[in-house]
């Protein structure tokens, strides 16, 4: 097996590309250890000394250092664990996880399946390049809730990103949509 890495915007984190399906179409970020519990592969990146936070993608693995850690150090632990983990075929979640949660009105589930349609042929991949992913957390009162994962978590430009890029395209082509906030 050959992995590749990619660098992202963000020096923190580093893309790595397994040349295999993760988790498809779905994703999910970890922000911290207890997070990574319903899942065997980021909890057992949270292992290795200086991993802040694993994202799990499609096809691809984004890991966040923490400021005292160095790539030169951690990359080939990391490398060396996905190897492992991957090739073994070990789970990547735990059985009967279920990753999204929507916040919409019913009333409004036309107008969400526009934003999220645009989300998945517009935005996303773009930021998947990246090494991240924006993900749709609801829709209410014209109220747009996205959730910055990967690399775009701790990105400087993210909020420039979410205000200036994805408001103003959401807004330009969905007319009911008023703002784009930050979900937690």
């Amino acid at each position: 097996m050959f992995i590749e890495t990619e660098a992202t915007p963000n020096p923190a984190t580093l893309k790595f590309l397994p040349g295999q399906v993760i988790l498809g179409d779905k994703t999910a970020d970890f922000p911290d250890a207890d997070a990574a519990l319903i899942s065997p592969l980021a909890e057992a990146l949270f292992g290795l000394e200086g991993v802040i936070r694993v994202f799990l993608g499609g096809d691809f693995i984004t890991i966040t250092k923490s400021e005292d850690a160095s790539w030169a150090a951690l990359k080939p632990q990391v490398l060396g664990l996905l190897m492992e983990h991957l090739v073994a075929g070990r789970p990547i979640l735990r059985e009967g996880v279920a990753l999204v949660e929507e916040d919409v009105d019913p009333a409004d589930r036309e107008i969400a399946a526009q934003i999220k349609d645009l989300l998945d042929t517009r935005i996303r991949p773009a930021v998947a390049g990246d090494g991240g992913d924006i993900i749709f957390r609801g829709y209410r009162d014209g109220v747009v809730q996205l959730r910055m994962q990967g690399a775009c978590a701790g990105c400087p430009s993210s909020t420039a990103t979410l205000k200036h890029g994805i408001e103003t395209m959401l807004k330009h082509y969905i007319p009911e949509v008023t703002s784009v906030t930050q979900a937690a």
